[in-house]
């Protein structure tokens, strides 16, 4: 039985759907197992050629159109693949941020020369995208960026520092937030496509040391003159990244809020196999009644937020998820995933100290989920400010 038993929503009720998870979830037991996912922790991120063989699976873009190299499903898909690579522990592999993050601002808002031009690509692995968007000593406050993309001949000039960027040592393909108009906040902001293979200018500086998630590279990148074409803005038209960015955050939100539901799953299921097996003054872990309180709990509230989640991947599906309830599915479930993560280690004991248990990795990756996509304290402004 499940830790968290909770019917299977309708929207997944498929016959397709079920075989794509099958075969994605074989696909991770093939190309992922646990000796190659710990070398992409030692090196500190996923090597190129496993981005290759994601993209030959049919991994990568599952619901990009197929006019443009994709496959033609839905958000669905793009579940799957998250929710497979949470079960099978695949840690590293950014598939979240390229297919649901990252591919969708080229199939809603790229002309359609920028599509032809970088999906396919995107879909096949041969190029792995990043965003660049946090900039040091600016954090949440997107408009008060100073990253600029000024016009040059018949292209632009750009120029900054962006940190935090995650697949920074091995994208070639970023989408850079940039002023093209210093003067303005918001109505300055353009997004420009930036291929790096021969961009003079670019450089990408160090794989910056995490507490955590170490098989995700994180960097910074630098732009000093970096040359893009006039067609590289994002759309073809300057001023419209600010809105751009706002329009994709509530299924990037869902995505985290879905993330902590998984790791809330696993991390129970680790933890209650551990207490029925570890023994302490002459019984199992599990047989003290605090231990089953604990989980007891953790279980009630675990199963509420997973109906809270399905509710609001139901309301995506339909076009109908706002940005309040999206940050509220973020705020809550990654509180709920640290409160979760931290207890279920204390279970473990000393175990819980040694990174060779996966609910010490899990602990240390929780950390972040409370900061990135937005801090909890910006998702708890944007209620606020709805109600």
């Amino acid at each position: 039985m499940p830790a968290i038993d909770v019917a299977q929503p309708a929207f997944m009720d498929d016959e397709e759907i079920a075989i794509f998870a099958d075969a994605v979830g074989k696909f991770y037991e093939k190309h992922a197992p646990e000796k190659r996912v710990l070398k992409w922790r030692e090196d500190g991120q996923v090597e190129r050629e496993f981005w290759n063989e994601a993209g030959a699976a049919g991994l990568l873009g599952a619901s990009v159109p197929e006019e443009y190299g994709g496959h033609g499903g839905d958000f669905r898909h793009e579940m799957v693949v998250i929710d497979q690579q949470g079960e099978h522990g695949v840690e590293g592999f950014a598939a979240s941020l390229h297919n649901t993050i990252i591919l969708p601002y080229l199939v809603r808002h790229g002309t359609e020369e920028q599509k032809k031009k970088y999906l396919p690509k995107l879909v096949s692995g041969e190029l792995v995208s990043a965003i660049a968007m946090t900039e040091p000593g600016v954090g949440s406050d997107l408009q008060g960026i100073t990253t600029t993309a000024l016009k040059d001949g018949n292209g632009y000039r750009i120029n900054g520092a962006k940190t935090y960027i995650s697949n920074g040592q091995i994208a070639d393909f970023v989408i850079v937030v940039a002023k093209t108009d210093p003067n303005e906040r918001a109505k300055g902001i353009s997004l420009m496509l930036l291929e790096t293979e021969g961009a003079e200018g670019f450089q990408r500086g160090k794989k910056l040391d995490k507490i955590g998630l170490d098989a995700q590279d994180t960097s910074e990148l630098f732009f000093d003159d970096v040359f893009v074409p006039a067609e590289n803005v994002l759309g073809g038209v300057e001023g419209q990244g600010f809105y751009q960015l706002m329009g994709e955050l509530p299924q990037e939100r869902l995505i985290i809020a879905m993330g902590a539901m998984t790791t809330i799953e696993r991390a129970l299921e680790e933890t209650i196999a551990f207490t029925k097996e570890r023994k302490a003054f002459g019984k199992t872990i599990w047989d003290f009644q605090n231990t089953q309180f604990v989980l007891a709990d953790l279980k009630a509230r675990g199963t509420a937020a997973k109906v809270f989640v399905n509710d609001c991947i139901a309301k995506h599906l339909e076009g109908k998820l706002d940005v309040p309830t999206a940050c509220m599915a973020k705020y809550w479930l990654t509180e709920l995933q640290g409160e979760v993560v931290d207890k279920c280690l204390q279970l473990h004991g000393g175990s819980g100290y040694i990174n060779d248990y996966p609910i010490a990795r899990m602990y240390r990756d929780s950390r972040v989920t409370r900061i990135f996509g937005g801090s909890n304290e910006i998702m708890k402004m944007v209620i606020a400010r709805s109600m």
